[in-house]
């Protein structure tokens, strides 16, 4: 018994070794490409998207997660939403989306992952009293300048099985941009065909635990639906939160009767 326990544990060491290598070999390989770009000096926001598109698939991939979408995601302007479940959502989005992503602003001076979001075109939101709606003002001039954003409205993580209410400060910079709201929902669906349960990062679950059951799961695919997009034109914040909120449950509801072979109990 205490072979096999033994023989167990170190073909799981082995398994989260390898992707842990794939991991700094996609990483190096981000900065490389980054560095020859010359997107450390200046993001060239127009060209940008593809070149994390591709960072963000090998990313995914190194964690032995496969991204499909279930209808082709366009590659249109907008202020992109997506429901949230797992750190691996930023990766997954980042795979399809055309879309920059917001980050507090000190996590620019992180080294590593503070150069790479620099180089990716993060946008920086600085935070002063907390103020929300300054926040908004700052994407709203970004959207205006022609770049998409994407943000995760639910404001934390889930189970995966349903849509938490959204939080719609943010929306005010679709309305003051003037551009469409455009939402994906996202599912992590094991080879059987029921939600996986490694791949969800919330409640008591601490980053380290987290990281573990991911590297330990096997053929997890990161499906992506994505829904008709919202123009806010004569709406004002409380009805494009509901109306988003409406759609992105349907979205998801329809996403696990396409993929999952259960229906999850909330």
């Amino acid at each position: 018994m205490s072979q096999s326990k033994s023989g167990f544990s170190l073909k799981r060491q082995l398994g989260r070794g390898r992707q842990i290598a794939g991991m700094t070999t996609t990483i190096a390989g981000g900065m490389r490409a980054a560095q020859r770009i010359g997107a450390f000096r200046q993001p060239p926001r127009e060209t940008l998207p593809r070149y994390i598109q591709t960072f963000c698939r090998k990313m995914a991939g190194s964690f032995g997660v496969k991204v499909v979408a279930i209808e082709p995601v366009q590659q249109h302007h907008g202020l992109w939403v997506s429901n949230h479940v797992s750190w691996m959502d930023i990766p997954v989005v980042g795979t399809l989306s055309p879309a920059f992503f917001l980050s507090k602003a000190e996590i620019g001076e992180w080294p590593i992952f503070g150069k790479l979001a620099q180089a990716a075109g993060t946008v920086f939101i600085e935070r002063g009293s907390g103020d929300a709606g300054s926040v908004a003002t700052q994407i709203a001039s970004f959207l205006t300048e022609g770049f998409s954003v994407i943000f995760f409205p639910e404001a934390t993580t889930t189970d995966g099985k349903k849509i938490k209410r959204i939080h719609g400060t943010l929306l005010q910079a679709a309305i003051d941009a003037d551009v469409p709201v455009r939402p994906l929902v996202i599912a992590y669906v094991n080879k059987d065909g029921t939600l996986s349960e490694a791949l969800p990062y919330y409640g008591k679950l601490t980053m380290k635990e987290s990281l573990k059951k991911v590297l330990d799961s096997k053929d997890v695919t990161a499906y992506v639906l994505p829904l008709e997009p919202i123009d806010p034109k004569g709406l004002n914040k409380s009805a494009l939160t509901n109306l988003l909120q409406a759609r992105m449950q349907e979205g998801l509801a329809e996403l696990h009767a396409r993929v999952l072979t259960t229906t999850p109990k909330a």
